[in-house]
């Protein structure tokens, strides 16, 4: 048998397994009409085909027998359970119909009665289950609330139950009456707390009133026994006792530490912290409020000493146990009080204080010496100030839209301008609103140094001098650092140091409007006496030198960066006919710049702009002669050329104004004459004129001149570069090499000279 025929045999039988029956018949006839006894052939395949086929269908019912049979086991149980269930209906059904329909109806209603019940038991055996966590926390809250050792030492567990009550399992019941109830008493006992902790906290401040003499003995005693009562003592004395002993050796502060927490923990912190800071300083006139007869007797001192001794100890020690329930200028300002007071009832009181070894005279020294401690401390705060002023800034103009607006800050600062005034509102003022800011403040400063000098009773000559040198200090010292600090800042850009330099223009001027506030508060006239001056002129001066300086620098950073935008074709055979993208966007970059720079003092801008070209210009040469690039076509010198035509446009445009002739373009001077002498390929007469004054490549060097040629050297092989000189390649190339060796020879003798 053909395989033809196999194949024939084989497609009729998947048509015949495919196809409805209805149309086999057609499929069937083909066999006959096929070769002779082909239909015999077919019925053998057929037949196989069938033994196959009933192979399969066998695989499958041996594979579901099982479960055929465990269907039919189910089938015949529930058979039995149906014949049961028909067998009670029936029995039902006759109770039914013989029984009155009273009967029937009470029995219906029991049913739904149970079920009633059943149902309202589940609710409420789930119900007291939401409500028993409750409920046993209340107990819990009203135990701990019961015995109040027992809550001092366990405050914070009773809170944290009653947030958990309040916040978790009442919500779930809140519908009951005696749940909200609960909740009406949570508010009282929390009272309850802060007044237990209040009580607690109050005996133990009456308690440290008490004994802050002996507080104070102790320390002292134990700074003798170290021999430390020096100038060290009354700079930092109560740091150095802590070194010693601690407060916890003396007294128990857990009253502070819960009282503290646990008005945290209500969200009450900051009056409890008002409520301490007010009281202490009650205590503090107090211990500096002497006794009437305190002079008479040198013991009168000792206890007087110590009581303001303890209740510093008392004090530096919640400073640094605690965040924030005192702070380092409440306790300095404390301290200032203390001392005022201390050199008063000194003064009122001349006697040798032999208890502790020393003259009276000798302590007021070693006050003054604290003096300058706290002129430390005001400065420190200041430089705070500042800082804050200039981060705050938006350095930009003071706008103001009205008359009143105006005279709100020229109340604040004395500027005065006649051009300004004369303008129309609205209208911008030169300075940045950090400039009246930073004046404001330094008035604050010599205000807190005034009333700290005049404490210690010095004549007003003294405490005018006292004033000036504070101011002096601040202005050359802190302020000055705030400045510098501020400028080297990276977000601190080209236009806010255009601001900064105007800003200390003005504070500059307004330096002697703060000698003669000095005058005024102090009532010393610089014509009688011998008065320091501010040397704000120096401060100012400095930092603008300093902002100067960053300009130059910001400016040379920004043109590279967009010098490294550069993207030239190196090998290009002609230029674009334009300039390089990269080089106008730096010029327009260039130009709004100086025009912001308008507003700076005429050399600072001039200088800028000098900068900005110079550098650029070595840029661009440096790129020409960039030794990683090897090679350069004379369609890119082209380009090149069209691009240092752009910059000379831009010198000669006067971005900045005050350039005489043609100063700015001479910053270009060196490219230009480079670039003109290889476009023109003149190199007869820069090789005749070389070395003279009057050349016309005069500021062409000939390594620089070796350097670029060298690079076109080898693209003159590839590249018909010389077509307009109308010389044949060998020619060409001959010339080239002439040209080096000629310059080689030159800068073989400036070598040999130098």
């Amino acid at each position: 048998m053909s395989l033809e025929t196999v194949t024939e045999h084989e497609r009729i039988l998947q048509e015949i397994e495919s196809t409805d029956t209805a149309c086999v018949g057609p499929t069937l006839r083909s066999v006959y009409d096929d070769q002779p006894n082909a239909h015999k052939r077919f019925m053998e395949k057929l037949d196989a085909r069938i033994r196959n086929h009933d192979r399969e269908i066998e695989k499958m019912c041996n594979f579901h027998h099982q479960g055929f049979v465990d269907a039919i086991t189910e089938l015949l149980k529930v058979r039995a359970d149906a014949e049961k269930l028909m067998v009670q209906r029936t029995v039902v059904g006759f109770t039914l119909f013989d029984l009155p329909l009273c009967k029937v109806t009470a029995q219906t209603e029991e049913v739904i009665r149970c079920r009633i019940q059943q149902r309202n038991m589940a609710t409420t055996v789930e119900k007291l289950q939401l409500c028993i966590p409750g409920e046993m926390m209340r107990s819990r809250t009203g135990k701990l609330m019961t015995d109040m050792i027992l809550f001092l030492f366990r405050y914070y567990s009773a809170l944290k139950t009653m947030e958990q009550l309040e916040n978790i399992y009442i919500p779930r019941v809140s519908q009951y009456r005696f749940c909200q109830i609960m909740a009406e008493t949570l508010p009282k006992l929390r009272e309850e707390i802060k007044e237990i902790s209040m009580s607690d906290l109050k005996d133990f401040l009456e308690s440290i009133r008490k004994h802050s003499d002996k507080i104070g003995e102790t320390a002292m005693r134990q700074a003798q026994q170290h021999r430390t009562f020096n100038r060290n003592v009354l700079l930092t004395f109560v740091g150095f006792l802590f070194k010693v002993l601690t407060a916890q050796d003396l007294v128990d502060f857990s009253p502070v530490y819960r009282c503290l927490h646990i008005y945290t923990v209500l969200g009450d912190r900051e009056t409890f912290e008002n409520y301490y800071r007010k009281q202490r300083k009650k205590q503090a006139r107090l211990v500096l409020q002497p006794q009437s007869n305190m002079h008479e007797t040198v013991e009168g001192y000792r206890k007087y000493f110590n009581q303001i001794v303890g209740f510093f100890v008392v004090e530096d020690h919640i400073l640094h146990a605690t965040q924030g329930l005192v702070t380092r200028a409440f306790t300095d300002e404390l301290w200032n009080m203390a001392l005022s007071k201390i050199i008063a009832v000194l003064r009122t009181h001349s006697i040798l204080y032999a208890g502790y070894g020393f003259p009276v005279n000798r302590l007021f020294d070693l006050l003054f010496e604290v003096r300058d401690q706290y002129n430390e401390t005001l400065l420190k705060k200041w430089a705070l100030v500042f800082r804050d002023i200039f981060e705050q800034d938006n350095y930009s103009p003071i706008p103001v839209e009205n008359e009143e607006e105006y005279k709100s800050v020229v109340s604040r600062f004395p500027f005065h301008d006649a051009e300004i005034e004369k303008q129309q509102f609205p209208k911008k003022l030169p300075m940045s609103q950090s400039v009246p800011q930073i004046y404001a403040q330094v008035k604050e400063f010599i205000y807190a140094s005034l009333k700290f000098s005049e404490s210690l009773h010095r004549s007003s000559t003294e405490i005018d001098d006292m004033l000036r040198k504070s101011t002096n200090l601040l202005l050359t010292r802190t302020l000055s650092s705030c400045l510098q600090n501020l400028i080297k800042k990276p977000h601190i850009g080209l236009t806010e140091l255009v601001q900064i330099i105007i800003n200390t223009t003005h504070l500059e001027h307004a330096c002697k409007y703060l000698e003669d506030f000095i005058t005024n508060i102090t009532n010393v006239s610089p014509e009688t006496v011998h008065t320091t001056r501010l040397y704000g002129l120096s401060t100012f001066k400095d930092a603008r030198h300093a902002a100067e300086g960053e300009i130059y620098t910001k400016l040379n950073q920004k043109i590279d960066e967009f010098i490294q935008l550069a993207d030239y074709e190196w090998g290009m055979s002609e230029s674009d006919g334009r300039a390089s993208g990269y080089l106008m966007d730096l010029i327009n970059f260039l130009r709004s710049t100086f025009q912001v720079f308008t507003h700076l003092p005429g050399k600072v801008a001039q200088t800028a702009c000098m900068s900005a070209c110079k550098h650029l210009a070595t840029s661009l040469m440096q790129m020409l002669l960039d030794t990683e690039l090897k090679q350069i076509s004379m369609g890119a010198i082209q380009q090149f050329n069209l691009d240092v035509m752009q910059c000379e446009l831009f010198a000669s445009s006067e971005p900045v104004p005050g350039f005489q002739g043609d100063t700015l373009q001479l910053a270009f001077i060196d490219l230009r004459q480079l670039l003109d002498l290889f476009m023109v390929w003149d190199w007869s007469t820069y090789l005749a004129d070389y070395g003279q004054p009057t050349s016309k490549y005069l500021r062409v060097n000939p390594s620089t001149a070796l350097a670029l040629l060298e690079k076109m050297k080898d693209t003159s092989k590839k590249n018909n570069i010389f077509s307009q000189f109308r010389k044949n390649d060998r020619d060409k190339q001959k010339l080239i090499e002439t040209v080096v060796k000629q310059l080689r020879s030159l800068v073989n003798g400036m070598s040999q000279h130098s």
